[in-house]
């Protein structure tokens, strides 16, 4: 399914980021550079397929509000802990599924190069990654999870590479 956006007169591009998990995803929305909303959202402990069904309906209910061009995903991260890999995988096709359904084309971006965009290093401690947003968005001050931090991350990462290369999928 294409989407087709009405005229909006000078809006800017927006985009969404999403760092995928199953029990906790970061989502990031931009305005061009400017970020107008993230989030750490946890579903509700329930069963799996709920779960899995409380993330789609979430993440379709932002993208109808903010109504993104670009969509980009962090790829998967493989861990130790192969029941936890496969959890995240599964998240992480049904939140491709609630962008594909909306109509969005996904750009994938691995961990290391959100880091070298954010950062300049590959290699950068989370920490390193923290600071880095910090320092090229303000933010208003709360409390937030790592995965919130790695979507607004993953968002300048996305927003940088649309400006100097343009949308992929145009």
């Amino acid at each position: 399914m294409q989407r087709i956006k009405p005229e909006t007169g000078n809006r800017k591009p927006v985009s969404i980021a999403i760092d995928p998990g199953y029990d906790r995803i970061g989502i990031a929305v931009f305005e061009g550079k400017a970020l107008v909303h993230s989030e750490c959202f946890t579903p509700k402990k329930d069963t799996f397929p709920k779960i899995l069904a409380e993330i789609y309906a979430h993440l379709t209910k932002l993208i109808k509000k903010y109504e993104p061009e670009t969509f980009a995903i962090e790829t998967l991260f493989f861990t130790k802990n192969q029941k936890t890999a496969m959890k995240v995988a599964e998240a992480r096709g049904v939140i491709q599924l609630a962008a594909a359904n909306e109509g969005l084309t996904m750009t994938e971006y691995s961990p290391q190069a959100v880091k070298i965009a954010v950062t300049g290093s590959g290699n950068a401690t989370k920490d390193a990654v923290i600071r880095m947003v910090e320092r090229l968005i303000i933010l208003p001050k709360q409390k937030r999870h790592d995965d919130e931090y790695d979507a607004i991350a993953l968002g300048i990462a996305h927003t940088a590479t649309i400006r100097v290369l343009g949308n992929p999928h145009k």
